[in-house]
């Protein structure tokens, strides 16, 4: 697939003398969509961002189908997105028919037409905060000039963002946003404990976090605090236990 930097620069040009500080969080969020819908000419675009126990939501998409695919991500919790979001880096699909990384997500795409995808994380003080993707009907590879279009458009959404929060705008998406950075961190302390105690990998220490606040039905942050706790309260013990011997 091809793609005009040209055209993309004068995209990114027009999109950055928007007011977005004057817009609706939703509204600059969509715009970014409606842009890179038509810039990549895909058949569908759309943006994720993360919630408060730092997973990812729908934020905008530029039709049903595409807000559908991101749903489908969520249920299965696997797909583009996902794991462009989990591993921080750009992740491309050029035949979801024939890629092994999303067996149930990829048969559900296919058979709703979508053949192609390429989804980049969106950058916020060295983590991912979101995902913006584009779709296509045809399998195809994906360009490198179409890959650094995606990350440009990516880069300004992490712009719009930042400002949103550091202009501290009351907004629903901003205290969730705000939210995610803040969980982020007692997030990765208890990761850390489960490496160590374990032996696990980061990847593995996360997914049991996850599942335990699943299965309990409780927040992430709330069962990674636990977690912590508990170490240093384990560790305050041990302490305790070796001066009295």
């Amino acid at each position: 697939m091809s793609i005009s930097l040209q055209d993309v620069r004068q995209a990114l040009d027009e999109l950055g003398k928007l007011r977005f500080g004057e817009m609706r969080v939703e509204d600059a969020m969509r715009q970014i969509v409606q842009t890179t819908h038509a810039i990549f000419a895909v058949d569908g675009a759309g943006l994720m961002l993360a919630d408060a126990e730092h997973n990812l939501r729908n934020a905008a998409a530029s039709d049903e189908r595409m807000q559908h695919l991101e749903q489908l991500q969520l249920l299965h919790q696997e797909g583009p997105c996902i794991t462009a979001f989990d591993d921080k880096e750009l992740v491309k699909a050029d035949d979801l028919a024939h890629d092994p990384r999303w067996p149930a997500f990829g048969a559900a795409a296919v058979v709703r037409g979508v053949r192609a995808v390429l989804a980049s994380p969106i950058p916020y003080n060295q983590d991912a905060v979101g995902v913006v993707a584009v779709m296509s009907e045809d399998h195809h590879p994906w360009s490198p000039e179409a890959e650094l279009a995606l990350l440009a458009f990516t880069d300004l959404a992490a712009l719009l963002i930042a400002s949103m929060l550091l202009g501290e705008q009351q907004t629903e998406l901003a205290t969730q946003l705000q939210a995610a950075l803040n969980s982020r961190a007692i997030i990765e302390q208890a990761k850390g404990v489960l490496i160590g105690q374990q032996g696990i990998s980061a990847r593995a220490a996360y997914e049991k976090l996850r599942a335990q606040a699943r299965s309990e039905r409780r927040k992430l942050a709330v069962v990674a605090a636990e977690v912590v706790r508990s170490a240093v309260r384990d560790e305050s013990e041990d302490d305790q236990s070796g001066q009295t011997d």
